[in-house]
């Protein structure tokens, strides 16, 4: 199973000759000008929640490629009033099987609605499973208790924003891999603004200190998992 980082919350996950691709956001991101948007094909876009930062390029990718977009029911339908009638709405709490595996929708505490101000539900994560693994995928949230339900899981890899103001920091980001029962962690949702920089070395110490194994893969860059 292989990870690409594509800046922000932006990641493709590879797995069982599928490609997942969660969160797209890279044309507007200056720090992913390197990345060829149009050169993405994946099988499945896996949207967490309807902020721009999140979907910028959900529309253009899923036209160029055909994908099935998996994500709450609400922006499922506001897909359909945008030429895409076959996404798969979820819930929270609510799972399914596809071709490559198994998705579960989970809670996330943060804030949603689209770019054109519609209703977009209410923000989720997701937990992946496939080849034999669980991976988390948390989407916009800050640190809640909900998350001591997913260390019956037994996570293999969380995907967790550190970046802080907008979403958990470094420090309760340490706290949720308390919380999930996780030690090996890709850290994204940082960098972007100004208001999100964030020290990586010391985000590398801290994760360290906690005896978790963090990952920061650079823009492009991708990791087994």
């Amino acid at each position: 199973m292989k990870l690409t980082y594509y800046g922000h919350s932006t990641v493709e996950i590879q797995t069982g000759g599928k490609t997942l691709l969660f969160d797209p956001f890279i044309t507007p991101n200056d720090l992913a000008k390197h990345i060829d948007v149009n050169a993405l094909k994946p099988d499945y876009i896996l949207v967490s929640h309807g902020h721009g930062d999140h979907v910028a390029d959900l529309l253009p990718i899923q036209k160029q490629s055909g994908a099935k977009v998996i994500c709450i029911a609400e922006i499922a339908g506001w897909l359909g009033n945008n030429g895409v009638p076959d996404a798969h709405g979820m819930n929270i709490g609510g799972s399914f099987n596809f071709d490559f595996g198994k998705v579960k929708m989970v809670y996330a505490l943060h804030s949603s609605s689209m770019p054109d101000g519609s209703y977009a539900g209410v923000p989720a994560g997701f937990v992946i499973y496939a080849e034999g693994k669980k991976i988390y995928f948390a989407g916009d949230t800050a640190l809640t208790f909900d998350m001591k339900l997913l260390a019956e899981e037994e996570l293999d890899w969380a995907i967790l924003p550190i970046g802080d103001n907008y979403t958990m920091g470094i420090e309760d980001a340490v706290k949720a891999c308390d919380f999930i029962a996780c030690k090996d962690v890709v850290g994204v949702h940082y960098d972007t603004f100004p208001v999100i920089k964030i020290d990586k070395d010391e985000a590398k110490e801290k994760f360290l200190k906690a005896g978790l194994n963090l990952k920061l893969p650079a823009i492009g860059e991708s990791i087994e998992l």
